[in-house]
């Protein structure tokens, strides 16, 4: 595995700003979104992270992930990965969690009862461990004694959705997939996983504080 994992959920969308479920449907950033993207970027080029030179940078092929990257200035090194892709809502895309709660699965939650026509809980868990896998076997394992990567010292940077994201934390963590309902996660959120004593951990959650600057 890495030294780190830094994880960016991408920026606000039309469909993100209403509450509703963007799975496969290719929404492009609003301009709000892209501001969030560069304030990001802002920062990312600021001490300690000084653009993360030496990371690897993998994005969902969705555009708004994309875009994301790019306007962070990782673009230019960034590589497309199909795990990444936000859940596939099937015939809840587009709609909001309240009104499917009103109109077809009163008392509907998505972690619990999941989605008419579209991925099961489990397999998008199974594309985030398939990622997380290949990972390991690029980047080495932890030493088990210490804190710090034994065979690896380089960052992955990942752009990509909010479930997807707080998914694949539940997955680092070694917790079932449900867990990741606990991992709240905003528009343009930078997040880090890493490593204490020897074990997955979160070192930075939901952290917008560029978008709070100034």
């Amino acid at each position: 595995m890495p030294a780190r994992i830094v994880l960016v959920r991408h920026g606000e969308t039309d469909w993100s700003a209403t509450g509703r479920h963007t799975g496969r449907t290719d929404i492009p950033l609003t301009e709000e979104g892209r501001a969030m993207a560069r304030a990001l970027g802002a920062r990312l080029a600021q001490a300690p992270w000084n653009g993360l030179p030496d990371a690897l940078v993998y994005t969902s092929p969705l555009s708004r992930a994309k875009e994301t990257c790019e306007l962070a200035g990782f673009g230019d090194r960034a590589v497309d990965r199909p795990e990444l892709m936000e859940w596939d809502y099937g015939r809840y895309e587009g709609r909001t969690g309240h009104d499917i709660r009103a109109t077809d699965h009163p008392g509907w939650l998505i972690w619990r009862d999941g989605v008419p026509g579209g991925e099961k809980l489990s397999e998008v868990a199974a594309r985030t461990d398939t990622f997380l896998a290949g990972l390991n076997d690029e980047h080495g394992v932890p030493h088990p004694d210490t804190t710090t990567m034994h065979g690896a010292d380089r960052d992955v940077v990942l752009f990509a959705h909010g479930h997807l994201l707080r998914i694949l934390t539940a997955r680092w963590l070694g917790l079932q997939p449900e867990y990741a309902q606990r991992f709240k996660l905003g528009t343009a959120a930078l997040s880090v996983l890493s490593w204490e004593y020897g074990l997955p951990a979160v070192e930075v959650w939901n952290d917008l504080s560029h978008l709070q600057e100034g």
